[in-house]
């Protein structure tokens, strides 16, 4: 049940529930190279580093990120955000997992918005991590070793 989901972003040392969020998705992809190799005809690969995005939208009812990049406009200094997204639906067996994002940047931010006749207003998000986590992982299920 993706609605029992919770996230927090931690600003700096500021932590805030984002419960305006109503979609969220993080991707971590390897960066692949050719390598080739001596007495073969076909070349190899192997993973050097990787890149972490995320994407998400949200209801647009809230200053936090606007007000980071705020900061930054006015003064270069770029809080560090942390996100951490916890997925928990008590009807499951799997239990829970808690994966935080560290070392995030936002592509951009929303500063100001509006839509005549819409009776509410989501804004979508994008960035990248350096690295993340995860501090608690959804049990095995029966039958899958």
């Amino acid at each position: 049940a993706g609605s029992q989901a919770s996230c927090y972003v931690t600003i700096d040392s500021d932590r805030y529930h984002f419960m305006q969020m109503t979609e969220f998705s993080a991707t971590y992809k390897p960066n692949v190279v050719e390598v080739p190799i001596l007495g073969r005809p076909n070349k190899g690969h192997k993973m050097v580093g990787g890149t972490g995005e995320f994407s998400g939208k949200a209801h647009y009812n809230q200053s936090t990120l606007r007000r980071v990049m705020k900061t930054y406009q006015d003064t270069g200094y770029m809080p560090e955000i942390e996100i951490q997204i916890e997925n928990e639906d008590s009807s499951s067996r799997v239990g829970r997992q808690s994966t935080i994002l560290r070392g995030c940047l936002l592509d951009s931010v929303v500063v100001a918005k509006f839509a005549t006749g819409s009776n509410s207003l989501d804004e979508d998000m994008s960035g990248t991590f350096d690295s993340f986590e995860l501090p608690e992982e959804f049990d095995e299920l029966e039958g899958t070793r």
